[in-house]
């Protein structure tokens, strides 16, 4: 972990499941860690359990909705105020939704784009700047596995991953040579709060059920997605038997594939 000593990281979406346990385990190795979440009252529990385990660490927090571009700007702002230079970005915020999309509520779709794409590469804007300044640092983007095929029920969703990995890709060809590592954390379900929040009526239980050996502890999510980085790896999928099986669907035929997707659409 040698990578990420004296490291400040800041984290989106901070205040639980994946964006939580990546705090926990750079904690140990960071200098300094921002957590950026709209729960205040959550990222505050975080950083004292922090605190009381790691009593050096410096445990920033910062409120806000991401989705709202003046946070944003006041959020940079911040930053410089505080003199704090980012060498390692964890844009983990993301919103889902589960259902058709002709039913969907406009204004829970139109937060997922905000969220997922547009406060994603707003905030990576802002802080790649001071990031080429210090010659060595990291940005992680989570995505999804979903991002690699169009998924009825979550077009929407899938879409805007499928941006984060093509977004993330782009960069690691441009920023590699100046000494920023970028990857693509493209995860399949795990077992957060996600999914819950995302399914229209909150049962959430047939993500898990369907494929129980795609599905990834948030602990080995975060674990992979810190090697990747590591590494220098620009794209990495958690569970392996979930990668085979989609460079396999990569690999079959579109009109199969959408086949197979119709057939699973019309099932729910």
């Amino acid at each position: 972990m040698n990578f990420f000593e004296g490291c400040t990281a800041l984290i989106t979406g901070a205040s639980s499941g994946l964006g939580g346990e990546f705090a926990r385990q750079l904690a140990p190795y960071a200098r300094r860690l921002v957590l950026v979440a709209r729960r205040n009252d959550r990222l505050e529990a975080l950083a004292a359990e922090l605190r009381g385990i790691h009593p050096e660490l410096d445990v920033r927090t910062y409120a806000a909705d991401l989705a709202d571009e003046g946070r944003r700007a006041a959020f940079a702002t911040w930053l410089a105020d505080e003199a704090i230079a980012v060498d390692f970005l964890i844009n983990n915020a993301g919103l889902g939704d589960h259902g058709k999309f002709h039913s969907g509520d406009w204004t829970r779709v139109k937060a997922m784009l905000d969220v997922n794409i547009t406060a994603l590469t707003h905030l990576t804007h802002l802080i790649v700047p001071t990031m080429l300044r210090s010659g060595r640092a990291a940005i992680l983007n989570v995505s999804s596995v979903a991002g690699f095929f169009p998924l009825p029920n979550m077009a929407v969703y899938s879409a805007t991953k499928a941006y984060v990995t093509s977004f993330s890709e782009a960069l690691a060809i441009e920023l590699r040579p100046r000494g920023i590592t970028v990857s693509a954390l493209c995860p399949g379900p795990v077992s957060t709060e996600f999914f819950d929040v995302a399914t229209r009526g909150g049962d959430a239980s047939d993500h898990f059920e369907a494929f129980p050996a795609f599905v990834a502890s948030p602990q080995d999510v975060v674990a992979a997605g810190l090697r990747a980085i590591k590494h220098g790896r620009a794209r990495v999928i958690p569970v392996p038997l979930l990668a085979a099986a989609v460079a396999v669907a990569l690999a079959i035929p579109f009109f199969i594939v959408r086949r197979l997707l119709s057939w699973k659409a019309d099932s729910i």
